[in-house]
Formats: C-alpha cells, sequence, structure tokens
C-alpha cells in the first residue's frame, strides 16, 4: 500500500495514526506538513504538555526531550522533561510564548485516554486542544492544531487509570511523534517550494 492511500485510511479514520506502525513517522510528517501555514515566516512552536510525575501524562515532556535531542528544527519547543508545561504553569507559558513570539502558529502534544481499541494511536487534529478535561482540570484551550496519544482507557478513574500507564508505551509513542515532527521538520522548506511551483503553475494555466 502506498503512503497517499494510508493517509487517504487514517483521515477517514480521524487521523488515528498507531504508534507501532511501520510507516507511522511518515504518515505523520506527511499529515503535519499539510497542516502546518503555507509560508516560513511564521514562527512555529511546540507546547508539550504534561508531567513525569504521571506515567501517562509524561508523554508530551518525553516528546518535547526527544525532539530537542534531535538537533535544530524548524520549531520551537516548549514543554520537556527538565522543563514542564503543566497545569501548574500552562497560563504562564502560554502568554510568554505570545508575547516573545509574534503571531506563532502553535501545535499543542498532550496525552489522553480513549477507548480501549484506541490506546496507542495518535490523532493529528486540526484546532485547539484543552488539556485536562478528561480529568476534570479547568485549563485554557491550547494551539492552532494539537497532536495527542491515547495512552490508556477511559471511563473510569482517570487520575489511577494515568498513574498506572505503562511506560514503555507512552515512551514509544513519544519517540514516534517526535520523529515524525522532525522528518517535517527537515522537509518543510522542500514542501513549501513544491505549493509555491504548484501554484505557480496553475496561475500559468489560468492566464
Amino acid at each position: 500500500m502506498n503512503l497517499g492511500k494510508r493517509i487517504f485510511e487514517y483521515n477517514q479514520e480521524e487521523k488515528k495514526i498507531p504508534y507501532d506502525e511501520r510507516m507511522a513517522k511518515d504518515i505523520i510528517s506527511s499529515q503535519l506538513l499539510s497542516m502546518l501555514p503555507k509560508k516560513n515566516n511564521q514562527p512555529l512552536i511546540i507546547v508539550c504538555i504534561g508531567t513525569d510525575r504521571s506515567t501517562g501524562d509524561s508523554l508530551g515532556p518525553l516528546t518535547g526531550t526527544f525532539l530537542q535531542e534531535k538537533g535544530p528544527s524548524i520549531f520551537t519547543v516548549y514543554g520537556t522533561l527538565d522543563e514542564p508545561v503543566h497545569a501548574v504553569n500552562l497560563e504562564e507559558k502560554i502568554k510568554m510564548i505570545y508575547e516573545v513570539h509574534d503571531n506563532p502558529f502553535v501545535i499543542a502534544i498532550d496525552a489522553c485516554l480513549g477507548k480501549l481499541k484506541s490506546v496507542g494511536m495518535i490523532q493529528i487534529i486540526d484546532g485547539p486542544i484543552k488539556p485536562g478535561a478528561g480529568v476534570k482540570k479547568e485549563l485554557p484551550y491550547v494551539g492552532d492544531m494539537h497532536i495527542t496519544g491515547i495512552v490508556n482507557v477511559s471511563g473510569f478513574m482517570e487520575f489511577f487509570v494515568l498513574q498506572n500507564t505503562r511506560l514503555n508505551l507512552v515512551v514509544k509513542m513519544a519517540r514516534t511523534i517526535a520523529g515524525g515532527i522532525y522528518r517535517a521538520s527537515r522537509s518543510y522548506d522542500h514542501y513549501l517550494s513544491l505549493q509555491e511551483a504548484n501554484w505557480n503553475n496553475n496561475q500559468e494555466s489560468t492566464i
């Protein structure tokens, strides 16, 4: 099955991508590129939400840490194991991001709970996320788009479920998300060039 067909199928299923899918990083990269701004002068910010005090909620800071370890990219990353962005400091961090960066495009990354059959799935969704909604926390909406990883099952004692989520699964999901984002970073300029070339070709054909 070719990559384009895979992407179409995952789009039809609300963009849910199994973390252990062989081409998961490529699919994440392609979907992310298609949703990023079509200009290269807008700051691209990634906010990885969560805390390492809970295994289930550590997806965000793990992803941020793995991204930083990969080296420079087009994205500015907030939220790592060293400096997490969590419920206590989220509002302050978001305010700071909009003060420091001019018209940023913000991508939020967070763990979430879902149906049993969806555990291990990664979702890429247009629009903001409301962190903490699954555990009844009142936090602000974050992001122009968001990426979530379904780390465990929802519906009963969510705090306990997050605390008892397998770290092995969360680490693997974080590595997949970080790998997909890094591939998108390396391909962004080329992607913009292709978009511009296609736009110019379309303009010429209508003259």
